[in-house]
Parts: structure tokens; C-alpha cells; sequence
């Protein structure tokens, strides 16, 4: 797996070099999985930083391609943005490709990764076991975040971005000073069109259909761990700190009883 640089080093967030010392004694390897609107961004941020974790969002990566000149980007980051421009699925290989790009890094960290939007597919998350084998590392747990479509429509429709600094508001839950306007540079914001409650819908069916196959499998290899995500971002991040020493709990009970 490629040296990571410039701009691709920034994309993974906590991966700084640490003292021994400051590490985590066991280091974390975990997936998580949630539709969009469930928050699963902040908790990989919390937990990244809870955890001492390197934390690699596919969604972070696929959005600087687009700031990044002809120069700047690999082979596989041109090929990446040529299907996100026709609006299509990028494939397997190529997301696999960009991860992997990243990959030294990732696996160097000290306390651990979290992967936010990858693996997506069954053959990316094969191809994602394969890699880690060959490392000598198992991944913890896959944590999938659950919330009632209803709530994931609200959270979405009363969404509302700057076009200019891009500061993220909520109409109820984190409203700005004025309304319609943004509290850091004073552009009007505005709601994206996927945002939109008939688009949401949509969206949901979508990740449904597509995440189905995935979550079986986790489910199957015995590591999918679900947890609601209801609440403030600090009441989910509890619970997944919970959720999270009550299966090393259960995994240090088997062991001993094997």
C-alpha cells in the first residue's frame, strides 16, 4: 500500500505519529455503517479521538477529488472522479484502490483505524479482510447505527449548508442566529435537493437495497454490533463506548472458556 502525501495524509484524520506511551494499549479496528442522517460522521469523530483511532472517511476522499488539480491526482483519483461526474457507482476496484492509497498510514496508526463508508459492498469488504490478513489483523466489530426512517427525514430536511464556508446548520436542532443566514460569514443558506424529504425517501430505499447484503455478512462473521441512534451525538457515543466494552467483555469470556 502507498506512502500517503499532501493532500491524501490529510484526509485521514487522527493518524498523527504518537509516543508509545500516549497509545492505546490495544489498538481498535472497527467499520462503521449507518444511512445518511444518522450522525455516523460525528461518532467516527468522536470515537477517533476517545480511541486514539485513525479515522478514513470514503466521503471525505471522494469530495476533495473534486478540489484537487489534474496534477494532484493519481490515476485512480482521475478514474474515481470520471464516474462521480456521470453520477455513477464507482466500482469496487477503483474504491478499493483509493483506500489503499492510503493504506500504510491507516494500518501504522497506533491506535488502531475506524473506516466511515467503506467497505460498502460484500466484495469490498472481502477484498478488505483479505488486505488485513495479510497484516495480522482482525477487525473488532462492524458498527451499524439505527435511527426510524422518519427521524433520518427529519434530521435531513431541516438541514441547511453555506455555500461559501460550508458550516452545517439544522433548523431546529442547531438553528443559526438569523434565519437563513450563516453565523460565520453571513451567506444565505440553503438546502441541498438529496435533503429534500421526497429525495431522502429515495436515498433510504437506495442504502437499504445496497447495504442489505453487507450487514448479512457482517452479521454472519459474528462482529455486526447494532446501536440506536437516537439522542444527542454525546448519548449515542455512550452507548457505543458501552456497546463496545460489552463485546470485548464477551470476547475475553470465550476465550477464557476455550
Amino acid at each position: 500500500m502507498a506512502q500517503l502525501e499532501g493532500d491524501q495524509k490529510a484526509q485521514l484524520k487522527g493518524c498523527e505519529a504518537r509516543p508509545a506511551s500516549q497509545r492505546q494499549v490495544q489498538p481498535h479496528h472497527l467499520v462503521l455503517l449507518g444511512a445518511p442522517g444518522v450522525g455516523k460522521g460525528t461518532q467516527a469523530e468522536l470515537l477517533s479521538t476517545r480511541l486514539d483511532a485513525c479515522h478514513l472517511s470514503t466521503g471525505d476522499i471522494f469530495r476533495s477529488l473534486k478540489t484537487l488539480s489534474d496534477s494532484e491526482r493519481t490515476p485512480t483519483m482521475t478514474r474515481a472522479l470520471e464516474y462521480m461526474r456521470r453520477g455513477e457507482l464507482v466500482p469496487d476496484e477503483i474504491v478499493l484502490g483509493l483506500v489503499a492509497e492510503r493504506g500504510r498510514n491507516l494500518l501504522r496508526s497506533g491506535g488502531g483505524f475506524l473506516l466511515d463508508g467503506f467497505p460498502r459492498t460484500v466484495a469490498q469488504a472481502e477484498a478488505l479482510d483479505t488486505a488485513l490478513a495479510r497484516h495480522n489483523i482482525q477487525l473488532e466489530a462492524v458498527l451499524e447505527y439505527e435511527l426510524p426512517i422518519g427521524k433520518i427525514v427529519a434530521r435531513l430536511s431541516g438541514r441547511r449548508i453555506c455555500p461559501n464556508c460550508q458550516a452545517v446548520y439544522h433548523i431546529e436542532a442547531h438553528p443559526p442566529k438569523v434565519s437563513g443566514i450563516c453565523d460565520i460569514c453571513g451567506a444565505a443558506l440553503y438546502q441541498r435537493e438529496d435533503d429534500r424529504p421526497e429525495a431522502v425517501h429515495v436515498r433510504m430505499e437506495v442504502y437499504k437495497k445496497s447495504t442489505a447484503p453487507l450487514i448479512e455478512f457482517y452479521r454472519n462473521e459474528g462482529l455486526l454490533v447494532a446501536i440506536s441512534a437516537e439522542g444527542t451525538p454525546e448519548e449515542v457515543f455512550e452507548r457505543t463506548i458501552l456497546a463496545l466494552q460489552q463485546r470485548q467483555d464477551k470476547v475475553a469470556k470465550t476465550m477464557v472458556e476455550r
